[in-house]
């Protein structure tokens, strides 16, 4: 995982996506948005929370999904598994559960509920990660390459899904299609944002630029960074 350099972002826009070669540095830009790293100097603010301050308050604001829902998901049935997201609400169990089935149906998954969570498809795991996530109702939802573990079928459901969403969504990518369709693209090159505006500039810029420049030890670099409009 590479550190990023300084970075100065304040992100409103409703979908924001984030790409950039692996090791760049935008899952370590990710993980600043609800404390999962710290930033070594300045401040990461959500609507004018400190995550290194005011950390568990910033994590009931923003959900977080991870690339391997077998790194999310960690009860052995579907409706075990949100019910467990739910323990917060202070629900009777009655309640909690038939919660969970409300949630379950919602992506799709309410004839799995009580299906072992390896019996699942890798895309019906990843919706089941994310009905964990939003059970909790998260103002922002940030998605570390939610779909780079699954086809193109999967993908474009879940892809369709995030976009269909009321929260603010932060998503790294390498789907530069999905990328596209987003209202701010961040490009991320060797710790650095090098490149900040409009989503079809961003993806033709790391397309052009970025993964143009040479491999590492192949000299060359990123020409410059660039701000958009």
């Amino acid at each position: 995982m590479r550190l990023l350099g300084p970075v100065s972002l304040v992100l409103t826009e409703r979908r924001v996506a984030v790409v950039g070669a692996n090791g760049s540095g935008k899952s370590t830009l990710a993980r600043l948005l609800n404390g999962l790293v710290l930033p070594s100097s300045g401040r990461v603010l959500v609507d004018g929370l400190d995550t290194a301050t005011d950390g568990p308050a910033v994590r009931r604001r923003v959900g977080f999904l991870l690339t391997d829902p077998g790194a999310q998901v960690v009860l052995p049935t579907p409706l075990e598994d949100v019910a467990l997201s739910l323990r917060r609400h202070r629900l009777t169990a009655a309640a909690r559960d038939a919660r969970a089935r409300e949630i379950l149906a919602r992506f799709g998954l309410a004839d799995r509920a009580d299906t072992p969570v390896h019996a699942l498809s890798g895309g019906q795991r990843q919706l089941l990660a994310l009905a964990g996530v939003l059970a909790v109702e998260p103002e922002l939802l940030v998605c570390d390459e939610p779909t780079t573990l699954l086809d193109l079928r999967w993908r474009r459901h879940v892809d369709g899904l995030l976009a269909s969403l009321p929260q603010r969504v932060v998503v790294v990518t390498h789907d530069l299609e999905a990328a596209s369709r987003a209202d701010r693209v961040l490009v991320v090159d060797e710790g650095r944002v090098v490149f900040d505006g409009a989503a079809a500039e961003g993806v033709a810029y790391y397309r052009d630029v970025v993964c143009a420049a040479p491999l590492p030890g192949e000299g060359g670099g990123v020409p410059g960074a660039r701000t958009g409009p």
